[in-house]
């Protein structure tokens, strides 16, 4: 079986390649000879029929929206509802990051009502499993139970994984040596950690990734290589820790390249603001252009309950340095599960992020949203500047509240309105 990558290589332009460049308003061409470059990837399993999307250098910014599960609040219905929710205001992807209840059940039902990309984590599933079953030390998975899971979620469909293969015995030592202020907060990371601090043995995701690499490449599963030892505190940012699993991260890559696997790269985190052009640049050159997906970055730690806007303040300053997909942020981060209407506030923040950052780096579709709207708001025409605006549903409510609802002007200026004033003063 062709993966994208394979047929990029071969000059062949595929249907998922032109359905994507149409999206981005791209040649098709230059798509293919991106992705053959691996500055680009359509994650899409060859199992599902979904609109393909594509993630990468001179494309607009996509956002993931993480939803699922966890032991203490199980609600399928509620976790459906969530995905209808991120998706209605602009979710690329999905993420399914189920651990408690009916975890096949749940990616299933996922995959069958998601209209856009989803990816999952393999290991979660293992560990909620063991710890369901009541095995002893549950957080110690058996690497066959995780290798024969990642085969089962992909023909199940998922169309990218997110796998931590780049903690090793040898980024672990940098603890024995150097301090951290919040240790490892990355759960896949930490269950790697966890796993070669009690076996004794190798990381089976680096150990074993050949393996991996043929499951992905038959059923066409991009890689997302995991950040498991990202900094979980400002403080942290750029350490020996950090940069050592860069490292790894950029060998694996060009494994995964020569396999002909679709493959992007994870990044921080927490990092302070005047860290993050470095770092997005450090890592471009280490993993050699590949796409990069952040979380965040938060440029702050003391902003829970508000980090939506603090991983929109990375974010946007990471895409306009070179991230390619952002992880969403909701205000609950650090605090509980999201709810519904946290997806929500999460999605339309890092759509900001996003899009503001595809203006920034001069995206002709971005950049002409914003000069319409510019162009709408001068001209007062209040139906097409919700056109092209990213929310129109509360600038519409709110707008329809004012005390004064016409159309020549808002409540906030009246008739002193600036514009207005302007446009009917005499040459």
């Amino acid at each position: 079986m062709t993966t994208q990558l394979q047929y990029a290589n071969r000059g062949i332009i595929t249907p998922e390649m032109e359905q994507a460049a149409l999206h981005d308003g791209v040649s098709p061409n230059w798509l293919c000879s991106q992705i053959a470059a691996g500055r680009c990837v359509i994650p899409k399993n060859r199992n599902r029929n979904i609109k393909a999307r594509a993630i990468g250098d001179g494309l607009s910014t996509k956002i993931n929206a993480n939803i699922g599960t966890s032991g203490k609040h199980c609600s399928l219905k509620e976790e459906l509802e969530k995905l209808k929710i991120a998706t209605k205001y602009g979710a690329d992807s999905i993420m399914d990051l189920s651990t408690g209840g009916n975890l096949y059940l749940n990616l299933s039902e996922i995959l069958k009502h998601s209209q856009v990309m989803v990816g999952t984590v393999p290991i979660y599933t293992v560990v909620a499993r063991k710890g369901e079953l009541g095995q002893t030390d549950n957080f110690v998975f058996d690497p066959d139970e995780l290798f024969a899971e990642i085969e089962t979620q992909a023909k199940m469909g998922v169309d990218f994984m997110t796998l931590h293969c780049a903690v090793t015995t040898k980024s672990i030592r940098y603890f024995d040596v150097f301090e951290r202020t919040t240790g490892i907060v990355s759960r896949g990371g930490s269950l790697v950690y966890r796993y070669i601090k009690t076996t004794g043995k190798e990381n089976p995701l680096y150990e074993h990734y050949d393996k991996i690499l043929e499951v992905c490449k038959k059923f066409d599963v991009t890689i997302s290589l995991g950040d498991g030892l990202r900094p979980g505190s400002g403080t942290d940012a750029n350490d020996p820790m950090q940069i050592d699993e860069l490292l790894i991260q950029g060998e694996l890559v060009q494994r995964a390249r020569n396999k002909g696997v679709q493959v992007m790269v994870e990044g921080p985190g927490h990092m302070p603001l005047t860290q993050i052009e470095m770092n997005m640049k450090l890592m471009k050159r280490i993993c050699d252009g590949a796409p990069l997906y952040v979380l965040g970055p938060l440029t702050t730690d003391a902003a829970a309950g508000y980090d939506h806007i603090a991983g929109a303040i990375g974010g946007a300053i990471a895409a306009s340095c070179g991230a390619n997909f952002l992880c969403y942020v909701t205000p609950a981060e650090h605090l509980c599960l999201p709810s519904i209407d946290d997806v929500k506030q999460g999605v339309i923040a890092s759509r900001i992020a996003a899009h503001s950052a595809d203006v920034a780096k001069g995206l002709p579709l971005a950049v002409l949203n914003d000069l319409k709207l510019s162009q709408a708001r001068f001209n007062l025409d209040w139906e097409k500047m919700f056109d092209y605006m990213l929310e129109p549903e509360l600038a519409r409510k709110r707008k329809n509240e004012s005390e004064s609802n016409t159309d020549d002007y808002c409540t906030m200026c009246g008739e002193l309105c600036a514009m207005k004033t302007f446009r009917e003063t005499p040459n």
